[in-house]
């Protein structure tokens, strides 16, 4: 049947069978890695590198069905099978690190996830035990602070740049959002700190100081995504408010807001996700601590990026507990990310406009 349906193709029907390209990719890569398996064997340990197996197999692949693909279905299809297969190979190339990063983190994490890791802190430990309760509150409570300050400025700097914001002004705004967009966050820290030395003198250390810090890493964020998100609310709506007499404020407040309400908390939820995982900034400002700190306006406060350096970094004697509680604590923040995009999604699922 296989034969009938490639002569057929061959005939005039000018479209290779679907089965042609996956059993070709099978096919090549099995080559390249028997292959390797021959060149090896003369050798005195036989060490199959996956690398030039996939290198070579993708390789033979790609060529074999551009020149099978020209013949058989003209130059059009054939580019279009080459493009296919390099933008199909940049994506998986692009996913291996992002898995091998996940199952790392994983793999090593588990082993201290347990309750004791959230539950305690590491007041009076120097060996095993001990927990992250402390950096995890230090955490949520920091970066809740800075969502606080950066949502609302944030939020209304980007409706004046799209609803109001004309001339110089607005061009100034523009490009002051666009530096601070890449802003080193060690400069942010440093900001943070010379701000707070004005105040309460050298040396200072405070979990506000570390939500400043993160505030301003995330108010330009916040400002481009709801840029972005006010720009594509349709003017026919703006239009069909004012006809009816409603005022500008009014407008933005009950028919623009809401409409790009969605995009705005999706906007929101990755400038936490981008800012929670900063360690510099918090370094400076907030400092470390290995006791519970609720209080972010007094002393030092402990966060969990601070936590996987200085567990890495400052090892005892036990140097493999301090590596299990790194990687941990490096897993708790990437399920705390993790969740935080999860939300987001939902956000923009459930609450983007129908219709």
């Amino acid at each position: 049947m296989a034969t009938s349906q490639l002569q057929s193709t061959f005939r005039g029907t000018r479209d290779l069978p679907r089965w042609v390209s996956p059993l070709m990719l099978v096919g090549f890569f099995l080559a390249s890695f028997f292959l390797q398996s021959a060149l090896a064997s003369g050798a005195d340990s036989v060490e199959i590198n996956l690398v030039p197996v996939a290198v070579f197999g993708l390789l033979g692949y790609a060529v074999t069905l551009y020149v099978l693909s020209r013949i058989v279905e003209g130059v059009r299809k054939a580019t279009d099978r080459l493009v296919t297969t390099l933008v199909s190979t940049a994506f998986a190339l692009a996913l291996i690190p992002l898995i091998s990063l996940a199952y790392t983190v994983v793999t090593n994490g588990v082993a201290r996830f347990d309750m004791e890791f959230f539950t305690f802190s590491m007041r009076n430990v120097v060996g095993e035990g001990g927990g992250a309760l402390h950096a995890i509150v230090g955490t949520l409570e920091i970066t809740g602070i800075a969502t606080l300050i950066s949502v609302p400025v944030g939020i209304l700097a980007a409706i004046y740049l799209i609803e109001y914001g004309r001339g110089t002004i607005a061009r100034l705004v523009t490009f002051f959002v666009d530096v601070m967009t890449g802003v080193p966050s060690i400069v942010a820290g440093l900001f943070a700190y010379a701000l707070f030395v004005i105040f309460f003198g050298p040396g200072v250390r405070m979990g506000l100081g570390g939500a400043i810090a993160l505030s301003v890493l995330m108010i330009p964020v916040v400002i481009r995504a709801t840029e972005e998100m006010l720009k594509i609310v349709p003017n026919e709506l703006r239009e069909a408010a004012y006809a009816l007499g409603v005022p500008k404020w009014l407008t933005v407040l009950k028919v623009v807001l809401p409409t790009a309400l969605a995009g705005i908390a999706t906007g929101v939820m990755i400038a936490i996700a981008r800012v929670i995982g900063e360690t510099a900034p918090l370094l400076l400002i907030a400092g470390f601590t290995a006791s519970m700190n609720y209080n972010p306006f007094d002393e030092r406060m402990m966060t969990l990026p601070v936590f996987v350096y200085t567990s890495y970094a400052n090892q005892g004697v036990d140097m493999q507990a301090y590596v299990d509680r790194a990687w941990a604590g490096a897993l708790t923040l990437m399920i705390i990310v993790m969740v935080l995009n999860l939300v987001a999604r939902l956000i923009s699922k459930y609450f983007s406009p129908k219709g």
